[in-house]
């Protein structure tokens, strides 16, 4: 008679451990098909080997304590490795995954970075996810072809709404408001380029595909502007595309960020309208003034790059002389003189003449040039002090000094004594 088999109660405490241990510990196949085992998988009947395409596209793929993953949606994966062909990626415990390295260019990631990619699929021979990475231009087989994939389109035409565009040897469109961020002033120079799009709506038993190249233009954007953040200092020159300008500057885009040129900062000659001094689409070197990321605002500055007139003209500038100037600006307080391109003085009201000036306009004109005499010169505020009052008394004090002169002329010649008559005396 064999041996009775011991009772689970009778068991030494350690085995019953191991044992508990064991059952606990479901295989990773077992997760991903949430608790089948991949040899025998069910279908909803409970027959076995008959699952669907659903039941497999809809598994999690991730450890419960983690965000949930799933085949055709995107996620954000660890690098782990970078190999020559692959890039493995960590999504949790035990969740692993592989991205081509190809799509990633000459500038791969690095270990420990986080990147997102789209779930393709589950290799259930290798235990491991097949991903791409999100915005990777894929080839555009028509099986293989789904919504929110990154295609390689050639544009064939144009027409009213946008462009007609082939992809997979099929027939798509895109609409206008979708081939750029910005706006395209003619599309037909968009005809016979290839162009990376994304699949926004995708219809098989339709065939009908509509495309966006901005999508793809917003993502690019997205990555520069999270990389160029991460290296922006105050101080720093960059160069970048003037993409607006309006009365009180200029957006330039540094690649991924927009930065504001104020209209004070574009040229130290005082600037009436900014499109005088730069052109939507012009390439420009800024300065970087002030990054502000919580208001997501970034100062730029294209003057402080150029020569400042202030500082060289101040050598050739003394108080007391007598210089001449445009009038640039008139204000209730007075009027800005242009002396030098880019180095301007003020002359205050109580300035302009001895007479009481209700209106600034009633004595000087816009343009005009006129004589002044330099009152004061402060460096540290750039401030040039003008007068033309200064200069209408010293001309007055200057007139009898004349009159004298020629009086003293006309006593040598007839002598002192003598009187002069005839004439006017």
């Amino acid at each position: 008679m064999g041996e009775r088999p011991m009772e689970s109660g009778g068991l030494d405490p350690e085995i019953e451990k191991e044992l508990e241990m064991m059952l606990s510990d479901e295989s990773l196949d077992s997760m991903l098909l949430g608790g089948a085992s991949p040899s025998t998988p069910k279908s909803e009947s409970g027959a076995v080997g008959e699952s669907s395409s659903e039941e497999a596209s809809a598994f999690s793929v991730i450890d419960t304590r983690f965000e949930e993953v799933r085949v055709g949606q995107k996620a954000k994966g660890r690098v782990i490795v970078v190999g020559d062909d692959v890039i493995l990626l960590e999504f949790g415990p035990k969740q692993q995954g592989t991205c081509p390295r190809e799509q990633f260019g000459d500038a791969p990631p690095s270990p420990g970075e986080s990147i997102e990619v789209s779930i393709q699929r589950y290799d259930r021979g290798e235990g491991i996810l097949i991903c791409n990475r999100v915005g990777a231009v894929q080839k555009a087989g028509w099986e293989a072809l789904e919504e929110g994939m990154v295609v390689q389109a050639v544009c064939t035409g144009k027409n009213k709404g946008g462009l007609e565009m082939e992809v997979a040897g099929h027939r798509a469109f895109m609409p206008a408001g979708q081939v750029s961020m910005w706006h395209v002033e003619n599309l037909e120079e968009m005809v016979g380029q290839s162009i990376p799009c994304e699949v926004m709506e995708f219809n098989r038993a339709q065939r009908n595909i509509v495309l966006s190249h901005r999508a793809v233009m917003e993502r690019e954007r997205a990555e520069a502007r999270e990389n160029l953040l991460k290296e922006l200092q105050v101080g720093q020159v960059r160069e970048g595309t003037v993409r607006k300008v309006m009365p009180f500057g200029a957006f330039v885009d540094l690649g991924g960020v927009d930065g504001l040129v104020h209209v004070s900062d574009l040229s130290y000659e005082r600037v009436k309208e900014p499109g005088d001094v730069v052109r939507v689409g012009e390439t420009v070197k800024v300065q970087v003034l002030k990054i502000d990321l919580e208001s997501n605002r970034i100062g730029l500055g294209m003057k402080q790059l150029q020569d400042d007139p202030f500082t060289v003209t101040l050598a050739s500038l003394k108080e007391g002389a007598v210089v001449s100037g445009r009038i640039t600006k008139i204000a209730d307080f007075g009027a800005f003189v242009e002396l030098q391109p880019g180095v301007e003085g003020l002359i205050h009201v109580s300035e302009l003449s001895h007479e009481r000036v209700s209106r600034v306009n009633q004595v000087v004109k816009q343009d005009e040039i006129v004589e002044v005499q330099i009152l004061s010169i402060d460096p540290e505020t750039r401030r040039i002090g003008l007068s033309m009052k200064a200069l209408a008394e010293k001309n007055a004090e200057e007139t009898p000094r004349a009159e004298d002169s020629a009086m003293a002329k006309l006593r040598a010649k007839f002598g002192s004594d003598r009187e002069l008559k005839g004439g006017l005396g």
